[in-house]
Formats: C-alpha cells, structure tokens, sequence
C-alpha cells in the first residue's frame, strides 16, 4: 500500500520546513495576525489549531507537550490569552482571508489570524 505525503514542501528540506511552520505559528500567537502566502497559511492552520485545542486543557502535560514546540513568552501567551479566549469554542480558531497576488511574483497571498 503506497502512503501519500499530503504536506506541502516549498522546497525545502524537512528541518527547514519544520523551522518555517515554526515561525510562523509564532509569529501568529504572538501577533495575532499574519500575512504569508496562501499555501503556507492553509499548511498552518491545522497545526495552530491543534495546538490552541490542546492549551486549553492546562495541565503539566499539555504545557510540556506545548513547550518543546514554543519558547516561554510564547508558551504563556498561549495558554493565558489565546487558549482562554477560546475557551467556550469547539474548533475554528483561526480565519484565512485571501488577498490576492503579489506584484514580484504573482503568488497568491493570504492573512491567517485568530477568529
């Protein structure tokens, strides 16, 4: 049986890819709101959801689990605003807004940011 890789890889090698799917959820906890290509914001919402869906159990486990992805201040925000904001929610934390193509190299750009 043959498993497909349904991720998007931007050309990138699997630490660097990492990496970037690292800084961009981030930099969306940090700032709320992020503005980045259409495929890289469809790549991240799922992982950013997962994540406000586990920091809104605050437990020992889930803030190590959450802790080996994110640094401290970022670890804290989550759990102390982003997570309590959406606490009374079962899903859909974030929003993506298409807008359209950039002028350098028509890509199709995209604002990912919290509901």
């Amino acid at each position: 049986m043959k498993h497909l890789n349904k991720t998007r890889k931007f050309h990138r090698e699997t630490g660097q890819r990492a990496a970037l799917l690292k800084a961009l959820m981030t930099a969306l906890i940090t700032n709320g709101k992020i503005k980045t290509t259409e495929a890289k914001a469809k790549e991240v919402r799922p992982r950013i959801e997962k994540m406000v869906s586990k920091a809104k159990v605050k437990d020992i486990n889930t803030v190590r689990l959450i802790r080996r992805t994110f640094a401290e201040n970022v670890t804290k925000k989550l759990f102390d605003e982003v997570a309590v904001k959406y606490k009374e929610r079962n899903g859909g934390y974030t929003r993506i807004v298409k807008l359209g193509q950039r002028r350098s190299d028509g890509s199709e750009m995209a604002q990912i940011e919290f509901v």
